[in-house]
């Protein structure tokens, strides 16, 4: 038990040094406790291990499970955007799966004159980005169903596997000179306009439509 403790502590250590959010260092640094904690209550405590997944449940939608983990975007992380992507003045900018509101925050310090949208498929977790970021009009709704031609910049914090899909919609909707922007996470079908860097070793992605696609490869279903 005593290893397993140092070894959690180790992964965070790791972990923070290679520039992970506080979220992530966190699970990493509570995962053995909280497991040790559960499988030590009373057989009849067996609702504790039903609690935290009746709650992850409520804040992460089966729905959802495909895309992204909910990780938050940190607030200095895009503030070198307008240095390679400049939008005019009441730009329309989509955080597309807002989470908790953390990437909206990121994209009013970066674009202050821009107008932010934020579509998140969790309910608690839309009311929270709409209570944190008031400034900013939040839906609940689905981004792979959100058309997303009227925006001038799509941003994303997504996944490696949800990234061809990204890349389909926004080759079939979004308009020239809109962007598409991918926080750690590369669109390999495409050729980057530019990076850009959150910190140590977390690039952010842009991409100017018309794209300029790297392969040939067949696009995805978007269902």
């Amino acid at each position: 038990m005593l290893l397993a403790f140092l070894l959690g502590l180790v992964a965070t250590g790791v972990a923070r040094w290679r520039g992970f959010s506080h979220a992530r260092q966190l699970a990493l640094a509570m995962g053995f406790p909280v497991s040790v904690f559960l499988t030590s209550a009373p057989s009849e405590g067996f609702w504790l291990w039903l609690l935290p997944l009746a709650l992850a449940l409520l804040v992460y939608p089966v729905h959802a499970w495909r895309d992204a983990p909910v990780f938050p975007t940190p607030l200095q992380a895009l503030r070198d955007l307008p240095t390679c992507a400049r939008l005019s003045a009441n730009a329309l900018v989509l955080d597309a799966g807002c989470g908790a509101g953390d990437g909206l925050k990121a994209l009013r310090l970066a674009y202050p004159d821009a107008r932010c949208v934020g579509i998140e498929f969790s309910r608690p977790l839309r009311w929270l980005a709409a209570l944190r970021c008031p400034w900013a009009k939040v839906r609940l709704g689905d981004i792979w169903r959100e058309n997303w031609r009227p925006y001038d910049m799509v941003y994303m914090f997504q996944r490696p596997e949800t990234m061809p899909r990204a890349v389909a919609k926004a080759s079939a909707e979004m308009r020239p000179g809109g962007w598409l922007v991918s926080l750690e996470f590369a669109a390999h079908e495409l050729r980057p306009t530019a990076v850009v860097y959150a910190g140590h070793d977390r690039p952010v992605w842009l991409y100017r439509h018309p794209f300029e696609f790297v392969k040939q490869a067949g696009m995805p279903d978007l269902g």
